[in-house]
């Protein structure tokens, strides 16, 4: 079993960055192999528009025409047993690497049909890790949740199961007295830091956990 995560954050070592490697170490507990890719290291772009993937007798249909950093990527995504997702929340949506990403990973397997079919040729789990530093009652009022369902909507749709966890009011900064962010309160957030992303860590390892023993059960 193995599964593979995506961290659409610049950062290696951040909130989403760490949040994913607790997930995986869930995933790993339960015997599964493991792999994380930094999208920030890879050279690709998102959907041309080509429509190669759903052309009829086209050699590209169901899969992506494009060649780039991503395309071994999507290959090897076939032949996982689950995917985790990773983005924090930049002016109000994932980061344009994450959204690049999704495009190329579903849009190939969606068909244009009234069963609203999919071409991916398994069964597999998906989750998505959000990280922001809005507060988690900012979210609510900026309507959020509204796009991270349709998000989780999507995945099922295409792989047969998704969940997504969010972690609000994340520790941007070693050191906030030397940014312009009055918005925040430093003392605030690092308690936070030191109080609740601990639960949040938690939460992703038992994403992790799930996602294998769901791909586990369904053999």
């Amino acid at each position: 079993m193995k599964v593979m995560a995506f961290n659409g954050s610049p950062r290696k070592g951040w909130n989403t960055a760490i949040l994913l490697n607790k997930a995986l170490e869930g995933a790993a507990s339960q015997g599964a192999e493991t792999e994380l890719i930094h999208l920030y290291d890879l050279n690709y772009k998102g959907c041309t528009s080509c429509f190669s993937c759903k052309r009829i007798d086209s050699k590209s249909y169901g899969q992506c025409a494009m060649n780039d950093d991503l395309t071994p990527i999507l290959k090897e995504v076939e032949k996982v047993d689950a995917i985790i997702l990773g983005s924090p929340i930049y002016l109000g949506t994932a980061t344009g690497e994450m959204r690049s990403l999704m495009e190329r990973l579903l849009f190939p397997y969606l068909v244009y049909d009234k069963n609203h079919s999919t071409l991916f040729k398994s069964k597999i789990s998906t989750g998505f890790v959000y990280t922001m530093g809005l507060t988690s009652t900012g979210a609510q009022e900026r309507g959020y949740e509204q796009q991270f369902k349709a998000t989780e909507m999507f995945l099922a749709r295409i792989f047969g199961s998704s969940e997504y966890l969010t972690v609000t009011d994340t520790y941007q900064f070693d050191d906030y007295s030397k940014y312009v962010a009055t918005a925040y309160n430093p003392e605030e957030k690092a308690k936070r830091r030191d109080e609740e992303f601990p639960k949040d860590c938690q939460k992703a390892f038992d994403m992790g956990v799930r996602l294998s023993q769901q791909k586990a059960a369904s053999l």
